[in-house]
């Protein structure tokens, strides 16, 4: 009897049985881009191995003008056909079926040569986009109908049409983009008829025995966006018009409402989508922050869907639905939805990969396999880089002792987990204490590890971290001031008004963890909705609240300071950084650059501003919080080196750049690959 029989339970399509109610979903991962046919096989294949029922691909543009960014992959010709079908083939071997996501990016594509339904520029791109003609939109359906048919040439078992977040057919069917006056606009019948004409032409392109998914917008997340009755009508007309599945999109590129970052509760979105359940009669994903077969069990078991789609979990563990199947879901490395190694890395023209599992799109490039000579490894620092050093070394047949001057497991992990909106990261610092006993590693916690200690071990590996940065300023060692490593581990306390010396990630994190109280929001849907303005959209076009986003108010008044004189908070995630300074805009924080730090005294933090050190400022403030940077700990490092030792230094201890997870984890891990 499995613990997940939603979740395993077969889904029979007519012409194919789907294995269990698991969708990968679709990410764009640069990897087509590449070239590297192989490489791109075995990513997707790794996944059919690992149990997905049916996985998408990333949208493959279906012109040049249609690509998200210039160069974007599709299957424009002959060669483009044979290349993916190294791809299907790879898949089917594997056992698992594989559709092809068709995009086009409308006014989104970073290009000069985008278009859309009209010439309104878009908010998160440069290029105004041309106005499509008739002969334009006659066009733009075509290429993506013998986009879908080069998809069957290339023996994919499916097509996915993207007609939501914002992209191409999105923008056709809301007045928020759409405002033309002929046949493609005006009236709700007008503007569905691009995505109708899509879906039609599709299915009789790729004949009957073919999976032709349609990706619904469910909630636009914009003004002016679907009412739900038109997200009926239009699912109901898609279903009429040929469409095997929908599937759920929640939100546009540019709304300003979180969708899938860590602070949004898990699940989030699926009641939008059992608002559709009944309404059709053919299967319904839903999708948005759902990580674990125990979420994806009880969403499918309450009526929200049909199956789950599930995207960056399966770059976190390939073999997810595997490992549920077989009873071992506590080995399953977790999505904590930190996207620092997917997203940020596709908006910045990088390979996406996983800050949890770095081997995610390098499954060719970083092969991990048994130690032909096993050694004896020490590891010091039981972090994010040594526990990744340890477990990856000990997978490999090495013998490994893993040695922490803390009684716990987790390192700097253990502070990141208390911030609201980071909850993920118990999985994660859980999933490392799983691993550390699954494949043997010898603990010895609660002991600081001395050079002697390491004398009998053929390799050290130090991951000892970071101490914090000594900021110097006159009055620091006063009774009001406490540094973030104390705050965050519960050995210092806060007053009502407080200043945060560095605005740097961490300092972010001190913010948010200072201005909340009581339960965190994204443990607490409700909550969360009402902070951000999230709606009903059968009651409000879009499913914006009218009254706009209603934030609790603030546990204490927070102050936000940093040395440089650029926007606080410019440096964090690209696709992230943005829902940081939002929420602390909607918690009163203050932010201030280019100060000065005078001195600390009773009455708060001494501040000026500029070379000249002028205009004077007291913040006043009960506690004043150090997070003025780091620095490596390397005391050991250099002592074994002194004694003539070799070692590995990896993570903070080799690097003390903020408190980086995705590079200290990824070291660990090549590091022990190649031992």
């Amino acid at each position: 009897m499995t613990a997940y029989p939603h979740l395993l339970a077969p889904l029979d399509l007519g012409h194919v049985t789907l294995r269990n109610r698991v969708l990968m979903g679709s990410m764009h991962t640069g990897l087509e881009e590449t070239k590297d046919w192989n490489r791109v096989a075995e990513f997707y294949a790794a996944r059919a191995r690992g149990g997905a029922g049916l996985m998408v691909t990333g949208g493959m543009a279906p012109n040049r003008e249609g690509g998200v960014f210039p160069g974007a992959a599709g299957l424009f010709n002959e060669q483009d056909i044979a290349n993916h079908r190294i791809v299907t083939d790879r898949v089917h071997d594997a056992g698992g079926l594989i559709a092809m996501q068709v995009l086009h990016a409308g006014r989104y594509a970073f290009g000069p040569d985008c278009v859309a339904p009209s010439p309104i520029k878009s908010p998160i791109s440069p290029f105004a986009p041309a106005e499509l003609d008739e002969a334009g939109i006659e066009k733009q359906i075509a290429d993506i109908v013998t986009a879908a048919a080069r998809a069957r040439e290339a023996g994919y078992d499916g097509v996915e049409i993207m007609g939501s977040e914002g992209y191409f057919i999105n923008q056709f069917l809301v007045r928020h983009t759409n405002k033309r006056q002929d046949r493609w606009g005006g009236p709700y019948e007008n503007r569905m008829r691009l995505a109708l004409e899509v879906v039609r032409r599709v299915r009789a392109a790729v004949g009957d025995d073919f999976i032709l998914i349609y990706r619904l917008s469910m909630i636009d997340l914009v003004p002016d966006g679907s009412t739900f009755d038109e997200v009926i009508q239009l699912a109901q007309a898609v279903e009429a018009a040929g469409a095997t599945i929908i599937n759920t999109g929640i939100g546009w590129h540019e709304a300003r409402i979180p969708t899938i970052a860590t602070s949004v509760p898990r699940a989030a979105f699926a009641w939008v989508t059992k608002k559709l359940m009944g309404k059709v009669g053919i299967p319904v994903i839903t999708s948005n922050r759902i990580n674990t077969p125990q979420v994806a069990e009880d969403v499918l078991a309450s009526g929200a869907a049909d199956m789950v789609s599930m995207a960056r979990p399966f770059l976190a563990d390939p073999d997810f639905v595997a490992k549920a199947a077989a009873g071992r879901a506590d080995t399953i490395a977790p999505c904590i939805a930190c996207n620092q190694a997917c997203l940020d890395h596709t908006f910045s023209g990088k390979i996406s990969t996983c800050l949890v599992n770095p081997r995610a799109c390098n499954e060719t490039e970083m092969p991990i396999t048994p130690a032909e000579n096993p050694r004896r490894i020490a590891v010091v620092g039981a972090g994010p880089a040594g526990l990744a050093a340890a477990v990856t070394a000990a997978q490999r047949g090495h013998a490994v002792t893993l040695f922490d001057r803390d009684s716990r497991l987790g390192g700097q992990l253990n502070m990141a987990r208390v911030i609201p909106g980071k909850e993920e990261f118990n999985g994660l610092v859980a999933w490392f204490e799983t691993m550390v006993r699954e494949h043997g590693v010898t603990l010895q916690l609660g002991r600081a590890a001395k050079a002697g200690d390491l004398a009998d071990f053929d390799d050290v590996i130090v991951a000892t971290g970071v101490v914090s940065r000594d900021p110097g300023i006159p009055g620091q060692d006063g009774a009001n001031v406490v540094g973030y490593a104390d705050l965050l581990s519960g050995r210092g306390e806060a007053g009502k008004r407080v200043a945060i010396i560095g605005a740097g990630g961490i300092g972010f994190d001190v913010a948010e963890y200072l201005v909340q109280d009581g339960e965190s929001p994204t443990e607490d849907l409700e909550a969360w909705k009402r902070e951000w303005g999230v709606g009903d959209p059968a009651e409000m076009p879009g499913g914006l609240a009218p009254e706009g986003p209603a934030p609790e108010p603030p546990a204490r008044q927070v102050t936000l300071l940093q040395r440089k004189t650029e926007r606080p908070g410019k440096r964090l995630g690209k696709t992230t950084g943005w829902i940081h300074r939002a929420t602390l805009r909607m918690k009163g924080v203050e932010m201030v650059a280019g100060v000065n730090y005078e001195r600390i005294d009773a009455q708060g933090l001494h501040v000026s501003f500029g070379e000249a050190r002028e205009k004077p400022r007291l913040i006043e403030a009960d506690t004043i919080v150090l997070c003025a940077g780091q620095m490596s700990e390397r005391s050991l490092a250099d002592a074994l080196t002194a004694a003539g030792r070799q070692v590995h230094v990896i993570g903070g201890a080799d690097v003390a750049a903020e408190l980086d997870a995705k590079r200290a984890i990824d070291q660990g891990v090549r590091l022990a690959a190649t031992l």
